[in-house]
């Protein structure tokens, strides 16, 4: 299926999913820079460092990036490849119906995570997060033989 906001005549906008990433892990760092600069408790310094979806929305919403209307939900999308990576990380918390971001009564933050030690090669691979993982085996339809992304992978 392809239609969205991350296609533009039917083909997928690669540079500018990557320029939301970059534009959201900014964001995110920059976030977490100023609550370090705030020299407040461990605790209050962690906490100010996330940010819920709705005001990473906000944020790309006022660069002015893109020419399509992006939803709570395609943020939300570009915010879980950068978990995905190693980037980021998101908590859910409990938040008062009507509060702005909330869903249900929760909300998802997110926050720029430097990781403790560089990933392995192998956690690398792309099955490590490949969402149709636990339907890939030799010879069926989805299988390691056939993989765009390893093959994508192994050419970079």
């Amino acid at each position: 299926v392809t239609g969205g906001a991350w296609y533009s005549d039917q083909d997928f906008e690669s540079e500018f999913v990557e320029v939301l990433n970059q534009q959201c892990f900014k964001f995110l760092q920059s976030k977490a820079e100023a609550a370090r600069e705030s020299k407040q408790n461990p605790m209050i310094q962690r906490n100010s460092s996330f940010a819920s979806s709705h005001e990473v929305w906000k944020y790309i919403c006022e660069l002015g990036i893109s020419k399509v209307e992006l939803s709570m939900e395609d943020i939300e999308t570009i915010l879980n490849t950068l978990i995905y990576d190693g980037k980021v990380e998101m908590t859910i918390i409990a938040a008062k119906e009507g509060t702005v971001g909330s869903v249900d009564g929760h909300m998802k933050l997110y926050r720029a995570v430097n990781p403790i030690i560089p990933p392995t090669g192998l956690v690398r691979a792309p099955c490590g997060l490949c969402p149709v993982f636990d339907d890939c085996h030799e010879g069926g339809e989805i299988s390691p033989s056939n993989c765009i992304y390893m093959t994508e992978w192994l050419e970079f």
